[in-house]
């Protein structure tokens, strides 16, 4: 519905994101007064199913979170109660997890990149449309989440939901001779996975800016995957970290009318999440091949603390983190010594254990609580998009009221706009609908 100086633009169902969800956008007398991220899915009540579970079945539980990502839920589940246990993991399994993870990455971001994300810079309403026009382009980002589903096939036994993660390691390591033609795979995956910087590189980017703090895991000495401290950087450059265990204490969620996802802030401020955040904060530790690779994109120098806050270039830095997660999965290949044993034994404890890792959208959060036969008596799951939603409302408002501003913008050119710059956060609403403040009033 239009009037001169006061819309409201509603799209019912969002296209091209992950899950279901809606827009609304208000404007009265040409100045945005609201903007909202619908996320109208059903909660699925998965802290309510953990709870009473032993504690060995949160990692298979949570895999079902994402058909997508389940490689997140699944370590960071496994972190989690590694922790309330007191196990530490043998590094030769935590560099078959990280293995693992390179995987999701390689298969996530390419499909973010090709099939979700490339069409609005192409002028093409989908991948399919996109597939006329470019399909040696498609043919190369199918190639390359085929060789991320390889990986998750070889060491999860399965692409979706893998079934081979255990709490302590696997139930099977692979041999030499099995990794052979997933390396040969992967060389074939690095020449695609640079001409997909290239590629992306040549795309006409909106000039835009994020002020959200910026907030992903940090570990010294690698780009943070599958472990670290969580780390801030704020829109004044201040950086700091925090111990996991205070997570709860910083990010604070809440419920709002409009959505079935949590809101949360950071520190009582938006922040956001994903790739923007993990190559501001850890870009310094990328392989030399995907320095290579940022800079001649134009992101900067890594090494001299590049930092990138136009959302709209997100898709840039996922190509360069798809080069990295294909060289680092060559690496562990190349490096990979048969552990003794496929898992450590992790034996029940009581206890709270906290675990996060770097999803490709973002910072996954997991604690659990644990009685002494290990019973799960609590669990607490907070996905990467609840965390960014306040951060893409912003945008939302910033980018609407810049168009208003600047031009006669119809209001399908609006809606097309807003739309897109939620895409830019590749958001996953199936992921962030956890939770629903229930009240029943029976008289």
């Amino acid at each position: 519905m239009t009037h001169r100086g006061s819309r409201v633009l509603h799209v019912g169902s969002l296209s091209r994101v992950e899950g279901e969800g809606a827009l609304h956008l208000s404007v009265r007398d040409g100045a945005v007064t609201e903007a909202r991220l619908r996320i109208y899915e059903p909660p699925r009540f998965f802290e309510a199913f953990l709870r009473g579970r032993a504690y060995t079945e949160p990692p298979d539980i949570t895999a079902r979170v994402c058909g997508i990502c389940p490689v997140a839920y699944q370590l960071s589940a496994c972190a989690a109660i590694e922790d309330a246990c007191g196990i530490t993991v043998v590094p030769a399994l935590r560099e078959l997890r990280r293995l693992l993870y390179c995987g999701e990455w390689i298969e996530s971001q390419t499909l973010h990149i090709y099939l979700l994300h490339a069409p609005d810079f192409l002028g093409c309403d989908g991948a399919i449309e996109l597939a006329r026009t470019a399909r040696a382009h498609v043919e190369r980002g199918l190639r390359l989440k085929q060789a991320g589903n390889a990986i998750l096939e070889l060491l999860g036994g399965r692409a979706i939901h893998p079934v081979n993660v255990r709490l302590g390691g696997f139930h099977r390591t692979p041999t030499h001779h099995e990794l052979r033609p997933l390396g040969e795979q992967l060389r074939r995956a690095a020449d695609d996975a640079w001409q997909t910087v290239e590629w992306v590189a040549g795309f006409d980017f909106p000039d835009a800016e994020t002020d959200a703090d910026l907030f992903a895991l940090a570990a010294p000495g690698t780009y943070a995957i599958e472990n670290g401290m969580p780390a801030v950087l704020r829109a004044d450059g201040t950086l700091s970290s925090f111990p996991l265990h205070t997570f709860l204490d910083r990010v604070q969620e809440e419920h709002l009318p409009h959505s079935t996802a949590l809101h949360s802030t950071l520190d009582g401020r938006r922040h956001l999440t994903g790739s923007l955040a993990r190559f501001a904060i850890s870009g310094r530790w990328l392989s030399r091949t995907a320095v290579e690779a940022a800079r001649a994109a134009g992101l900067g120098d890594p090494y001299e603390g590049a930092v990138c806050r136009n959302p709209y270039r997100s898709i840039l830095v996922r190509a360069v983190e798809v080069v990295y997660a294909v060289d680092e999965a060559l690496r562990i290949i190349d490096t990979y010594e048969p552990p003794r044993r496929p898992y450590s034994e992790v034996p029940a404890a009581a206890g709270t254990g906290h675990g996060a890792t770097e999803a490709p959208r973002g910072l996954l959060y997991h604690r659990y609580l644990l009685d002494a036969d290990g019973t799960v008596t609590d669990a607490r799951l907070v996905p990467p998009t609840a965390q960014n939603q306040g951060a893409i409302e912003d945008d939302l408002r910033r980018t609407a009221q810049l168009a208003i501003t600047q031009s006669s913008a119809t209001d399908q050119e609006l809606t097309q706009l807003c739309e897109r710059a939620i895409r830019n956060h590749d958001p996953c609403i199936s992921c962030s609908t956890h939770f629903l403040d229930l009240t029943v009033d029976r008289t």
